[in-house]
C-alpha cells in the first residue's frame, strides 16, 4: 500500500464526482475514475515511476493526466482539482458516498430545493419536498433514507476488508522499526469479525525500548491526530478517520497479552474462570499461581491454553460458541488454513470490468504458487460491467488456451453468469457446457426475495458455484430476503458450492457453519478485479475459519483433478 498512490487516487475520484455533478463530459469522468482505480491498485510507488520517467507507461494514462500527477508530486496539489472544489460544497460531495444518492439526484436537490449540505438533504427527505419532485416518490425516498442508515453505520464500524488493509499496513510499518520483536493485530480484526471498531495492534519488545517504538509509531505517514501517547499505549487517528491503538508488551508476556487483547470478552471470561478452577490467575501479563503469585507461563498463546488443559484455539473462533468445551476434550476440528489453498475460483480481467489483463492475473497467480485459477468475467446482461457475449467468451477461450502453454498455473475457462429474474441463466447451456467452471450470481432485483432464483439456478447441471449468495455488501447494501435453509439443502442435493466472497463478506459465520454441518462445499474467492486483490485470499481463509470451515469441504484445497471431478459429478447426476 503506497500512500502517495492512495492520495492521488482519492483526488482523481473526487474530480470525477465533481465533474459528474456538474454534468461534464462522460468520457473525462470515466477517464478520471479509471485513473483512480489504477492508482489505488498500482503495485509500484507512483513517485518511483515519476523519478524513473515511466509515468507515460501506465496503461490508459494520457499526457494531460501525466501532467496532473507530476504537478501533485512536485507541489502536493493539482490546480484543476482546487478549481473544481470551489464549484461544489465539499459537504455535498460527501453525500455521493451514500447508497442510493447519485450525482443526478444530488444535482436535482441542489437546483430545485436549494440543498447545500447533509442537513439540507435530510430536511428535504423528511419534509416530503424531495418525494414531490418528478421522478422521485415515497419508495425512492425510503431507499435513500435506508442508504443513510447504512452509511452512518459504516462510518462507525470499519468493514473487515478495509480494516485488514489498514492493519496490514500498520503491521508492515511497525515491523520496520528498530527493537520490535513481534507484531500482530489483535481484537475483532484478528478474529475476522465482519466489522471492526478501533484497530488494536500489539508489539513485543524489551521494556527499555518501548518509548522509542511509540515515538517511531507517531512518525507513521498516515497519522493525522494523536489522542494519547505513552510508553505502553499510543492511540492515533489516521488520515482516513480510523483509530489505531498500539500497545507494547514484554516478550515474556506476549502470549498472554495477545490472548487477552484478541478476545472475545465472552471467550476470555470463560477461560479465566477455568484458570481460577485450576488455582491459576490469568491476565494480560501472564499466567500465575493464584496462591504464590509465581509466574508459570505467558510467552506464547499455545502455552496459555496448554496450562489450562486445552488445545490452542484459533483466534477466529474465540467467541464462546462451544470451542472451549471442544478444546478441553481435545476435539477441535482442523480448520482450513492458508497453506492448503491451491487456487481461486472467481476473478475478473479487463475483458469485462477488471483492471488487468488475463496474462497479468495469471502471472500473479503463478507468483502466489497457485495450481489453478478460474477466470470469471461477467456475462452479457451485465452491460455496465462490459459483460461478454458468447462470441467474446469463445475468443477468450482461445487466449486462455494459449496462456496455458506459457504458465505453470492451469487457467480454467470460467464465467460469472447472471441469474435472470425468472431463475434462468444469461447464457445458453450449449455455451455453458464449454466452460470448465461456472459461477452464477444475482446482480439485479436486489430488494426482493431471491430464494426461487438461486434454487432454480442450482438445478442447472453446469452451475458449480453460487456467487455472493446473500447479495450483502456491508455499508452499501443489506442482504436480500433469502431462505438460507432451502439454499443449503438445494446446494447439497445438486452438488453446488456456495461462495465465501472475501470482498463482500456476505456469508455470515452462522451461514458458513450451517454449510459445514450440512456437508455443503464452499469456495473462498477474492472476486479480484485487479492483480492487487488476489492477495486478499488470506483474509478469505480467515472468514472461512470463523465459520468453522474444514479443508475437506473447501474447494480451494482440492487438486485440479478433484476440481474437475467435482464439476463432472454434477454434470453426470443432473
Amino acid at each position: 500500500m503506497h500512500e502517495r498512490n492512495l492520495e492521488l487516487a482519492k483526488i482523481f475520484e473526487r474530480m470525477a464526482d465533481i465533474l459528474e455533478f456538474l454534468g461534464d463530459n462522460k468520457y473525462r469522468i470515466n477517464t478520471y475514475r479509471r485513473v483512480a482505480d489504477l492508482l489505488e491498485e498500482l503495485q509500484e510507488d507512483v513517485e518511483d515511476l515519476y523519478l524513473k520517467g515511466k509515468l507515460e507507461d501506465l496503461p490508459g494514462v494520457g499526457p494531460s493526466t501525466v501532467l496532473k500527477i507530476e504537478e501533485f508530486l512536485r507541489t502536493g496539489k493539482i490546480k484543476k482539482y482546487e478549481e473544481l472544489r470551489k464549484k461544489v460544497p465539499e459537504d455535498l460531495l460527501d453525500l455521493l458516498e451514500v447508497p442510493g444518492i447519485g450525482p443526478k439526484t444530488l444535482r436535482i436537490a441542489y437546483d430545485k430545493l436549494g440543498v447545500r449540505s447533509k442537513e439540507d438533504f435530510m430536511r428535504v427527505l423528511k419534509d416530503g419536498s424531495l418525494a414531490r419532485l418528478p421522478g422521485f416518490g415515497p419508495k425512492k425516498v425510503e431507499k435513500i433514507l435506508k442508504g443513510f442508515e447504512l452509511w452512518e453505520s459504516a462510518k462507525k464500524r470499519i468493514p473487515l476488508l478495509e480494516a485488514y488493509k489498514i492493519g496490514s499496513a500498520v503491521e508492515e510499518f511497525l515491523n520496520s522499526l528498530p527493537h520490535v520483536e513481534k507484531v500482530s493485530v489483535a481484537g475483532s480484526l484478528r478474529r475476522r469479525k465482519e466489522t471492526i471498531g478501533d484497530i488494536d495492534v500489539l508489539v513485543s519488545a524489551p521494556k527499555e525500548k518501548w518509548a522509542s517504538i511509540h515515538k517511531g509509531f507517531l512518525a507513521y505517514p498516515q497519522v493525522k491526530e494523536v489522542i494519547l501517547s505513552g510508553e505502553t499505549k499510543t492511540s492515533v487517528i489516521l488520515k482516513n478517520g480510523r483509530q489505531v491503538d498500539l500497545r507494547t508488551v514484554e516478550p515474556q508476556s506476549w502470549g498472554s497479552a495477545l490472548q487477552y487483547f484478541t478476545g472475545s470478552k465472552e471467550h476470555n471470561v470463560r477461560v479465566r474462570d477455568i484458570a481460577k478452577e485450576k488455582g491459576l490467575k490469568l491476565n494480560e501479563y501472564g499466567m500465575f499461581d493464584a496462591k504464590t503469585g509465581k509466574r508459570v507461563g505467558g510467552s506464547s498463546e499455545e502455552e496459555i491454553y496448554e496450562l489450562l488443559g486445552m488445545e490452542w484455539i484459533p483466534p477466529e473462533i474465540r467467541e464462546n460458541w462451544g470451542e472451549i468445551e471442544l478444546a478441553l476434550e481435545g476435539r477441535l476440528p482442523e480448520l482450513v488454513s492458508e497453506d492448503q489453498i491451491r487456487g481461486d475460483f472467481h476473478m475478473h480481467t479487463n475483458w469485462s470490468d477488471g483492471m488487468n489483463s488475463l496474462e497479468e492475473m495469471v502471472a500473479e497467480a503463478q507468483r502466489l504458487g497457485y495450481e489453478y485459477i478460474v477466470i470469471g468475467d461477467h456475462s452479457q446482461s451485465a452491460r455496465v460491467a462490459n459483460g461478454l457475449t458468447p462470441e467474446r467468451y469463445e475468443k477468450q477461450w482461445k487466449e486462455i488456451e494459449k496462456i496455458n502453454e506459457d504458465f505453470n498455473v492451469e487457467v480454467l475457462k470460467g464465467c460469472e453468469v447472471d441469474i435472470l429474474p425468472d431463475g434462468s441463466l444469461d447464457l445458453p447451456n450449449s455455451l455453458l457446457e464449454g466452460f470448465d467452471f461456472v459461477v452464477a450470481s444475482i446482480h439485479t432485483g436486489l430488494n426482493q426475495d431471491n430464494t426461487y432464483r438461486i434454487l432454480k439456478a442450482m438445478e442447472n447441471p453446469y452451475v458449480n458455484l453460487i456467487g455472493h449468495p446473500t447479495g450483502k455488501v456491508y455499508g452499501q447494501r443489506e442482504p436480500y430476503p433469502l431462505d438460507m435453509e432451502k439454499v443449503i439443502d438445494q446446494a447439497l442435493e445438486t452438488g453446488t458450492a456456495l461462495e465465501i466472497n472475501t470482498a463482500r463478506v456476505d456469508l455470515s459465520p452462522d451461514h458458513i457453519r450451517a454449510c459445514v454441518e450440512a456437508g455443503v462445499k464452499l469456495a473462498i474467492v477474492t472476486d479480484a478485479h485487479a492483480v492487487g486483490h488476489l492477495k486478499f485470499m488470506k483474509l478469505g481463509v480467515g472468514i472461512a475459519r470463523r465459520g468453522w470451515a474444514v479443508p475437506e469441504l473447501v474447494l480451494n484445497t482440492f487438486t485440479l483433478e478433484e476440481v474437475r471431478a467435482f464439476v463432472e459429478r454434477k454434470r453426470r447426476s443432473l
